[in-house]
């Protein structure tokens, strides 16, 4: 089958589709690309509102993701860095615990701090030397408990685990209980001991937007609302229909293919707000973390402590909540506020944005580190890619659209 005249279609703007269409374009092809929004990067946004730069969500990337330092130009996104630690509120008081190996600035404060004892400290820099040493494919082959359960077993302290872990991985997980896989913490973590967190100038948007210029012969098609995808025939919600010699679907596949309805994925859901204020409460590119169990928000980081390409003229504050709750956006914004005075001592002035998300993290069960493109096939013409297949991180959406990718090339190079 020539390369030219072969028909693939990618279902998804997001990261895994737009690392598909890469690693189609490498071998020669030119796929098209169907996304139901106006523009790429699935849940990896940035709205520019009021002059400040807001991304759908609080998200950080971890730069030592190794899918990301294979795809992604560091230097060119202008990576502006975390520093490795936390502003902890709890009871009214702050303190900060960090990483003193990599920033020595933090080793008296988290000295000084009142989260955790010294033996947690300690259990802190072992786990760190253990996870550097075990291999990625390792960690997701031992046993899996909970996040919880593992941080327990390991002997840390009730306390570090309610003032620090508990926050702090929530607000990656987004899920409040730490139920979420123990392989999932210690490949997390491992990647924070290995690297830093960091956010590229320009948003997080920077990111599906660099992937979208190593593109040249992919076509795109946006507002285009997939409702099925049979074999090789792609349905659209407006009745449409297209032929394609093979799909990958770099979406949630469950609603697209008739026999996967019964499937559907359970996802964690998680709101953003954003707010302006007149001065920051933690100066220094330190995500703050609220340790107060009968508190609505879970974390909050102040966007103007590090060099964004948008900036306002107050101090922005993202704000981000992982509790359930059925309160409107007014009332949310209310209680909001009201828990950043109570726990956090600051008071807002603008109120920009609210994001709630609906689909921001898939629930997994068994997670799993990589997949060979074979398991990425569904059907005959129909692959699969979407971090759902391995574990919610954008290391996962990028290696599973890689692997869809690959998959579909065996397929041509077995026909041809």
């Amino acid at each position: 089958m020539e390369k030219k005249s072969t028909k693939i279609a990618i279902i998804g703007a997001g990261v895994s589709g737009l690392i598909a269409a890469i690693t189609l374009e490498k071998e020669g092809y030119s796929p098209t690309i169907y996304e139901s929004t106006e523009r790429i990067g699935g849940r990896v946004k940035t709205d520019i509102v009021d002059g400040y730069q807001l991304d759908h969500g609080f998200q950080v990337l971890l730069d030592a993701y190794p899918m990301a330092q294979k795809y992604l130009d560091y230097e060119a996104l202008e990576l502006q860095r975390f520093l490795p630690g936390a502003h902890v509120f709890h009871k009214g008081k702050a303190s900060v615990i960090g990483d003193p190996l990599r920033e020595l600035g933090l080793l008296f404060p988290t000295l000084a701090s009142n989260v955790g004892t010294l033996g947690d400290k300690i259990k802190v820099f072992i786990l760190n030397r253990e996870l550097k040493t075990k291999a990625l494919e390792e960690l997701f082959r031992e046993p899996e408990t909970s996040t919880l359960q593992f941080l327990k077993a390991y002997g840390f302290s009730e306390g570090i685990i309610t003032k620090f872990f508990k926050p702090f991985f929530s607000g990656i997980f987004l899920e409040p209980h730490l139920s979420t896989s123990s392989r999932m913490f210690q490949f997390v973590y491992k990647m924070f001991a290995s690297g830093l967190a960091v956010l590229p100038k320009g948003g997080i948007a920077a990111i599906p937007d660099q992937l979208q210029k190593q593109l040249g012969q992919t076509k795109f098609l946006f507002n285009a609302s997939v409702e099925k995808c049979m074999d090789d025939t792609i349905t659209f919600s407006n009745g449409t229909s297209v032929f394609a010699d093979y799909t990958i679907i770099a979406t949630d596949a469950s609603p697209l293919i008739p026999n996967l309805r019964k499937q559907q994925l359970d996802w964690h859901e998680s709101d953003t707000l954003y707010f302006t204020s007149k001065e920051r409460a933690i100066d220094k590119p330190l995500i703050g973390l609220i340790a107060d169990e009968e508190a609505l928000i879970n974390n909050i980081f102040y966007h103007t402590s590090l060099e964004t390409a948008q900036k306002g003229a107050s101090e922005l504050l993202s704000v981000t909540v992982v509790k359930n709750h059925d309160l409107s956006e007014y009332q949310l914004v209310q209680k909001v506020k009201e828990d950043l005075k109570k726990f956090c001592g600051i008071t807002t002035d603008q109120y920009l944005k609210h994001y709630p998300i609906k689909r921001a993290l898939p629930q997994l069960k068994d997670i799993r580190y990589t997949l060979m493109p074979s398991e990425t096939r569904l059907t005959e013409n129909v692959f699969l890619a979407g971090d759902y297949l391995l574990n919610g991180s954008l290391n996962a959406a990028m290696l599973s659209g890689e692997m869809a990718a690959k998959g579909v090339l065996e397929v041509l190079e077995k026909r041809n």
